[in-house]
């Protein structure tokens, strides 16, 4: 018996430090400095007052304490990766890195409720000059496609070029690819998502007839894609198809218990974490789950989807530029 309990303590540390060592972070507070917007505090509540309150609440509620305060975290879905799973999923490689969604997602005070605001790939910006990894800098650019800055200067450019688009202040940073999106579905089991029309496009190689529909990871991953078959074929008919997944996901992770199946919570620890880059703050096993922990009270029905306004772009009408005021308007209720 004695041996059992040691192999299993040992396989059980092993998996940690695997999944830990999976986590790819960057230091972006580090390389942004101060100049950046102010960070609205977060409050962490004492071991006794949490403990009184889950007393309270629940006599088996943990007692262990969970931040609060608004949350403001940048999510990139990139194609950057090499590897045999992402170029067979449609993943670039490590010279044609590309951020293919982008969203803001904000957390309300109490952590209750969730806006996500999805910025199109498409927006001309003023790209500012970033810090490189050898230590120079990029020049500012401007009427930049936003998804370049994160091709230019990586995850520390796209955090700053949205702080300066946005006035906001990222708390946290995570970017997940191909393989790990896929592979998070089809830890969930799959997605029910239902569309209102056909859907044939040969560059995603998603074909589905009008109705409800259960996708598998490799599915879910062309319907996240997906352009040329919906709506006018612009990217704003994808952020829809994005934005209804993100309702879709966090639906199913709320029917999931993966607790009850240990099995199940590591195939999806390890297919997220292996596609992960996160900032310094996260790029752990106990901080990542301190944040969904935190998170855990956000459901479907508090979920709210919204696109940055836009219009067409006077010089180019195959581009997006912020529709004022109401962008300025929509981010400030994000501070």
């Amino acid at each position: 018996m004695g041996c059992i309990l040691v192999l299993a303590a040992a396989g059980a540390g092993w998996a940690y430090w695997h999944l830990n060592q999976n986590i790819r972070s960057v230091d972006i507070d580090s390389a942004l400095g101060g100049d950046r917007p102010a960070r609205v505090p977060v409050t962490v509540p004492t071991a006794a007052s949490s403990a009184s309150a889950s007393a309270s609440a629940s006599p088996s509620a943990s007692a262990s304490p969970l931040p609060t305060g608004v949350l403001n975290i940048l999510v990139l879905g990139s194609d950057s990766r090499s590897g045999s799973e992402n170029s067979a999923l449609g993943g670039g490689d490590s010279t044609g890195a590309r951020s293919d969604t982008a969203m803001v997602v904000h957390v309300d005070a109490d952590r209750t409720k969730a806006t996500v605001v999805s910025i199109p790939r498409d927006t001309l910006v003023t790209r500012p000059s970033c810090p490189t990894p050898s230590g120079g800098t990029t020049p500012t650019t401007y009427h930049a496609m936003f998804n370049s800055a994160y091709a230019v200067g990586g995850p520390v450019c796209a955090v700053k070029t949205v702080e300066q688009l946005t006035g906001v202040r990222m708390d946290h940073y995570i970017e997940i690819d191909f393989a790990g999106f896929a592979g998070l579905v089809d830890a969930l089991g799959g997605v029910t998502v239902t569309t209102t029309q056909d859907i044939d496009d040969d560059s995603s190689h998603l074909h589905l007839d009008a109705g409800t529909h259960r996708l598998d990871g490799t599915q879910a991953l062309a319907f996240a894609r997906t352009r040329h078959g919906i709506g006018d074929g612009s990217d704003l008919g994808r952020i829809k198809l994005q934005q209804q997944l993100v309702e879709a996901l966090l639906e199913e992770a709320g029917k999931t218990d993966l607790l009850t199946d240990p099995a199940g919570l590591y195939k999806m620890a390890d297919a997220v974490t292996g596609s992960l880059t996160t900032d310094t703050g996260l790029d752990s096993l106990g901080e990542l789950r301190g944040l969904a922990q935190s998170l855990g009270a956000v459901s479907s029905t508090g979920l709210t989807t919204v696109t940055m306004p836009v219009v067409a772009a006077p010089s180019d009408p195959n581009r997006v530029v912020a529709q004022e005021p109401a962008a300025s308007t929509l981010w400030a209720s994000l501070r």
